[in-house]
């Protein structure tokens, strides 16, 4: 089967769904695409035919080996033209994602690699999120989301989720992005804000926010 534009972002969308444990159903993969169910069931069932997806045991659909490879290739095209947009033409990492969805179907493979050697093999994008290598294993695991960090701990962020560029542009004013450590202070009760600290500032963040920033509890605060 060709992988055209559209075949590589279902198997993209279908990727993402399963690695962040949320179900690739026909119903989730036109949300995620902005497409109507009908035109989602009309690609799996080219999918299915191709060999790339097969349905899973709880109602949704799973990648076969080919469409993991297929879609891994694409992922990692995705991420090297994110790094290389925000890092070489100076494109925020609020915008990038939205350019490398375009730019990702034309990206030849003697270009990606070119690419890659110029920005010295990087193995994470502007957002923290892992660069698949050309061979071998990938892990796309998420780290724990901030919501999860217990007051009064010291919380490293490693990565952040790229789907909401007005998010990324409020996070970035604040100075949150992969690296940064953030003090986790009080919870407002009822679903109030979680107060963090970033370099000596008080934030209030609710849980839209703190449930993006995704990395590890390093110690307590001092």
């Amino acid at each position: 089967m060709q992988a055209t534009g559209a075949v590589e972002d279902y198997l993209k969308i279908i990727y993402h769904l399963v690695t962040k444990g949320e179900p690739a159903t026909t119903s989730t993969i036109a949300r995620r695409l902005g497409v109507s169910s009908p035109s989602v069931s009309a690609m799996v069932k080219r999918l299915e035919a191709g060999a790339l997806v097969e349905r899973s045991g709880e109602g949704g659909l799973a990648l076969t080996s080919g469409g993991k490879a297929e879609a891994l290739r694409v992922v990692r095209r995705h991420r090297l033209l994110e790094t290389f947009l925000a890092e070489v033409v100076g494109v925020p990492w609020d915008e990038v994602h939205e350019e490398a969805e375009v730019l990702e179907h034309a990206l030849s493979d003697r270009l990606e690699q070119r690419i890659d050697a110029l920005l010295g093999h990087p193995v994470r994008d502007p957002h923290g999120d892992p660069i698949p290598p050309r061979t071998g294993p990938h892990d796309e695991r998420w780290a724990d989301p901030l919501t999860a960090a217990p007051t009064g701990s010291r919380f490293r962020i490693e990565r952040v989720s790229d789907r909401d560029p007005d998010a990324l542009r409020y996070l970035a004013g604040i100075g949150l992005r992969p690296g940064v450590h953030v003090d986790v202070g009080a919870r407002t009760p009822f679903g109030g804000p979680l107060w963090v600290t970033v370099d000596g500032t008080e934030h209030a963040l609710g849980l839209p926010l703190t449930d993006l920033l995704h990395g590890a509890v390093v110690g307590t605060r001092p």
